[in-house]
């Protein structure tokens, strides 16, 4: 008994090239970690957490910085859930362990 090849995603035999549909996956959707400012934390603390946990050179940590203190709150970086939810903790930990009392959360990038 000689079992019939499966020809579904192979091109025709007349020469002709078939095109597979690939499956539409959607992305992941991206979270704002927030910096949150306060009356305590320094300003060198968190240019120091924007360089450390979220890779900014010292001049784009430094604008966030400010942007922090003046505004109220800024963006420290957009990842998807579980990396901003690491990164909250990271952060949080961190500022425990140097007892400075810097908030940071996460919310859901809006689109």
């Amino acid at each position: 008994m000689t079992k019939k090849p499966n020809t579904e995603h192979e091109p025709s035999r007349r020469g002709e090239l078939e095109t597979l549909e690939r499956p539409k996956v959607d992305r992941p959707p991206l979270y704002e970690v927030l910096l949150h400012n306060d009356d305590y934390t320094t300003q060198e603390f968190v240019v120091y957490v924007l360089e450390k946990f979220f890779h900014h050179d010292a001049e784009a940590a430094r604008q966030i910085m400010l942007h922090v203190h003046t505004k109220g709150i800024g963006i420290a970086g957009v990842f998807p859930f579980d990396i901003a939810e690491t990164k909250v903790h990271m952060v949080t930990e961190f500022a425990r362990e140097h007892e400075m009392p810097l908030r940071c959360s996460l919310r859901k990038q809006s689109s």
